[in-house]
């Protein structure tokens, strides 16, 4: 009789243990799925601004992106914040480093006033920009660095990239697509446009500035709109106040590159 009493303790605590071990392997789980899943989340959280960046021509809501390249210039980027001023419309600038070394005012007052700072490479000089992928990603930085100065922020870090001519241009191709996998490496991405008013092509009326900029944008959804707030060609800010009034005509709301953060 002691004997049998002594085996039932024994399968009793046995059992005790198992459940108790079986409750601490649950909770070990249960930490472990929280932890995995936070980081998960951050990972995606991380990759939702540049995944945003770069659907942003296939989405089919009207919004319009502003966006100017090559500048900042004396000639015509406060020419261009002044009529983005008075429309309250918010733009994207992909600025060149050289000339935010320049100017830097201009792009603090550009980003004070709402608008998205952007990279557009320190050069704009293909020979220089593609020699070397370290070439490339140091221009990227090295512009960073000059707009954090213009602004007062230690390691700004614009995360949008335009190449110079943009990707899609057939010069430095195979070097483009080679660079651009360097990217995700920086936290970078990015973005040509959809639509454009031809202002660096040739010279045109003003009338023509807005018709390129009705054909290209015709029966499209969110539309980046390519500018440039420079004046060696054409004074995108003379059609600029016209072309924001057709497109709200059209439907279209304002947004720039905050909006996707």
């Amino acid at each position: 009789m002691k004997l049998v009493m002594i085996k039932k303790k024994s399968v009793f605590k046995f059992f005790i243990s198992l459940f108790c071990i079986s409750i601490l392997n649950f909770f070990v789980f249960y930490l472990f799925s929280i932890k995995s899943n936070t980081l998960s989340t951050s990972a995606i959280d991380e990759n939702t601004f540049q995944n945003k960046v770069s659907s942003l021509i296939n989405q089919k809501e009207k919004i319009a992106y502003l966006t100017f390249d090559d500048g900042p210039t004396l000639t015509s980027t406060p020419k261009i914040l002044d009529i983005l001023s008075e429309e309250n419309v918010k733009a994207t600038f992909f600025v060149v480093g050289k000339h935010v070394k320049e100017h830097p005012e201009l792009v603090k007052r550009a980003y004070d006033e709402g608008h998205y700072i952007a990279n557009h490479s320190y050069s704009h000089n293909n020979d220089r920009l593609y020699i070397n992928s370290d070439s490339f990603i140091n221009e990227i930085l090295s512009t960073d660095v000059e707009i954090g100065k213009a602004i007062g922020i230690e390691n700004y870090h614009s995360h949008v990239f335009r190449f110079p001519n943009g990707y899609m241009a057939p010069r430095y191709k195979a070097k483009k697509q080679e660079y651009a996998k360097r990217l995700p490496d920086i936290d970078y991405t990015y973005i040509d446009w959809n639509a454009l008013n031809k202002d660096s092509e040739k010279k045109y009326s003003n009338a023509e500035l807005l018709n390129n900029l009705k054909e290209s944008s015709k029966n499209k959804g969110t539309l980046v709109i390519l500018m440039h707030d420079t004046s060696d060609v054409n004074d995108t800010h003379l059609v600029l106040k016209d072309s924001i009034h057709y497109l709200k005509e059209q439907g279209y709301t304002f947004q720039n590159f905050y909006n996707l953060k």
